[in-house]
């Protein structure tokens, strides 16, 4: 097995899993301590309902496990706002993020390989996929098309949650007022080199996904990282405006230029298109209202350098030889009059 001479912090979010704890964090454990110089393994329990908590306390007594830390939530949330939790307390120069129950922790070495040759973001994919209900996958594929309409990413295929991160990249998404957003669709940030690596195992258990929780994080997720859906809005509006103008207008040239019209037809018909003009007017304006505010208190830090060269021929410290050079030279010239003298 490779040796990498940095600190590695692994972070896991689990819940509901006393009874597969002790065996995947101890195989964990083994996997990892001959991997790096240094290591920590962070658990972040996301609210459990069993008796993961009390485990939890056990591995981390006197007997138990090395290098353990323990993040236990007060109520459940979403899986990234919980990788978060370990993101941010994490110390190490990389910080791996996985499942226990889907994740392989024995790949973790081609992944770290692949960070530290100088990718600052590792995704691994695992072609086993656990089964999900027919809606869900069928829901799931919708989101991921929709994302993919609005920001050219599939989230999917391109940002799994099964991920290794280098240092700098955390630093760059703690600069961001919701980090756990941008953390889950990191490559729409752009600037940062990025490995997508392919493996396949077995999923240890197939935990069960809430369709309407998952619903929920979708939609706040689009909302976060695209301003596409307040985009559409703007547009409908503008167009549903522009149409009840058109409609005015063709509704005056039958009332001028047609005798037959039902009496008290075009008062109405423009009575109606007004309305819906005016109302598609205000529902323009609060569109881009909104997504002024939100590019005020969402926008990202000013700028970030991913990464940073020199040049390795440096003309300023050639230009301090050459003077170096010639001051020696009137200075040896300077004292060799002297040196003369005393022989």
């Amino acid at each position: 097995m490779a040796f990498f001479p940095v600190f590695l912090s692994v972070v896991f979010v689990v819940r509901d899993s006393a009874e597969e704890l002790p065996q995947a964090l101890a195989d964990a454990s083994a996997s990892i301590a001959p991997l790096a110089a240094d290591y920590e393994l962070i658990v972040v329990d996301n609210a459990s309902q069993d008796d993961s908590i009390t485990v939890l306390k056990e591995l981390t007594s006197v007997n138990g496990l090395p290098n353990l830390q323990v993040y236990a939530l007060t109520k459940e949330v979403d899986s990234d706002t919980a990788a978060w939790v370990g993101l941010e307390n994490a110390l190490g120069d990389f910080v791996a993020v996985l499942d226990p129950n889907a994740d392989d922790v024995t790949f973790l070495p081609s992944m770290l390989e692949a960070a530290v040759e100088g990718a600052d973001v590792v995704f691994a994919t695992n072609t086993q996929k656990p089964k999900r209900s027919m809606a869900y996958r069928a829901c799931f594929s919708a989101f991921n098309a929709l994302y993919k309409t609005f920001n050219d990413v599939h989230l999917a295929k391109e940002a799994p949650p099964y991920r290794v991160l280098s240092k700098r990249v955390i630093n760059f998404i703690l600069q961001h007022p919701m980090p756990s957003m941008t953390y889950r669709h990191l490559p729409v940030t752009g600037g940062f080199a990025r490995a997508n690596l392919i493996y396949s195992s077995s999923p240890k258990a197939n935990q069960t996904k809430h369709l309407g929780e998952s619903f929920d994080r979708g939609m706040r997720l689009l909302v976060s990282s695209t301003r596409g859906p307040m985009r559409l809005v703007t547009s409908l509006s503008l167009l549903g405006a522009m149409s009840n103008l058109l409609y005015s207008a063709y509704v005056i040239a039958i009332g001028v230029f047609k005798a037959d019209v039902a009496p008290g037809w075009v008062t109405l018909s423009l009575q109606q298109s007004g309305m819906f003009f005016l109302i598609s007017l205000v529902l323009l304006v609060l569109g881009e209202y909104i997504l002024h505010m939100s590019r005020l208190s969402n926008e990202g830090p000013l700028y970030h350098v991913a990464q940073e060269f020199n040049s390795a021929r440096m003309t300023k410290y050639e230009r301090l030889n050459i003077e170096e050079s010639v001051a020696q030279e009137r200075a040896s010239n300077f004292r060799a009059p002297g040196r003369a003298d005393a022989n």
